[in-house]
């Protein structure tokens, strides 16, 4: 059994030695144009002439939860792509939003500002009932996200493209339940697979449906966000402000208004990163039941995007 790893902007040799310790019965090496075929891939934005010189692969594993950048790429019809079902991101991922979460709604950047100034005093405490949260996407990472916010006891809503159930949080889907999940949502978070049909969902029409002094958090994708309908519902006073760790130019641009904007908290692509050794054994787990003829979870569906 051969697999080749091709990861733009990540060091091959620790990959190619935890897959090779997980799974001793394969030849694993580095992708090199021209090189042999292999039976399985492990990837991250590998380039169109990887795909067209790779024609007998019997499955592409993305070291990441979002594909939106494979299927970009021209694949064969019956190629299957897997996705990591979570490898420790959903919990960084439920970490990242709490944090952003209570950090405005306590006010903590107003104490940080008030004591660099030399200013001592108090806010007044707010209700968690009047900062309900809605989740988009209610995927692997997005419930998590959801049950987490749950426990702090604010009101949770979660939006999915198909109906889902999850415990403590009252779940919308479909389109004919949009604009009911936005309504009822003070605070935004984005979990959406990027898909031709999510693409710049977050825009005015929809962020002017939120609840007056909106909160928005995406740490799904750039393309999700139109970023000059969020300055301007900033300036209009609709949305309070905004956590946004993705953006459509990555690094954000010099220049971009979010750089200076002081209601907007930027972070660089980092709120759940790829684990390489819960990567590892979780790819070296599927190639192992694909080798055995088992079904495997994480098989994307091209036709949804995700």
């Amino acid at each position: 059994m051969k697999i080749t790893f091709c990861c733009t902007d990540t060091r091959a040799e620790p990959w190619l030695q935890g897959l090779a310790a997980a799974l001793p019965q394969a030849h694993v090496s580095a992708w090199q144009p021209g090189a042999p075929q292999a039976d399985y891939a492990v990837v991250w934005a590998p380039p169109q002439q990887f795909i067209d010189e790779q024609p007998g692969l019997k499955a592409l594993f993305n070291i990441g939860a979002g594909v939106d950048a494979l299927l970009g790429l021209r694949l064969p019809p019956a190629l299957p792509v897997v996705r990591l079902d979570d490898a420790g991101m959903a919990v960084q991922m439920a970490e990242y939003v709490c944090h952003a979460l209570i950090r405005h709604f306590r006010e903590f950047d107003g104490y940080e500002a008030d004591m660099r100034a030399g200013r001592w005093g108090y806010r007044r405490p707010r209700l968690r009932q009047d900062f309900p949260v809605g989740v988009m996407g209610l995927g692997v990472l997005g419930e998590r996200v959801a049950r987490a916010v749950a426990q702090f006891e604010f009101p949770v809503m979660g939006w999915s493209r198909g109906p889902r159930q999850v415990e403590g949080v009252r779940c919308f889907s479909g389109a004919e339940g949009f604009d009911g999940f936005l309504a009822a949502s003070r605070v935004l978070v984005n979990l959406l697979p990027l898909t031709p049909g999510t693409r710049d969902v977050m825009n005015r029409g929809t962020l002017s449906r939120l609840m007056p002094g909106a909160y928005v958090i995406n740490v799904a994708r750039g393309a999700h966000l139109v970023d000059e309908d969020l300055l301007a519902l900033i300036d209009e006073g609709h949305v309070a402000g905004a956590t946004l760790d993705v953006f459509r130019t990555e690094p954000l641009p010099a220049g971009h208004p979010f750089w200076n904007n002081p209601r907007i908290t930027l972070t660089p692509h980092t709120s759940a990163r790829t684990l390489r050794d819960e990567s590892i054994a979780q790819i070296a787990g599927k190639i192992a039941a694909m080798q055995r003829g088992e079904p495997v979870a994480g098989i994307v569906d091209a036709a949804r995007g995700y």
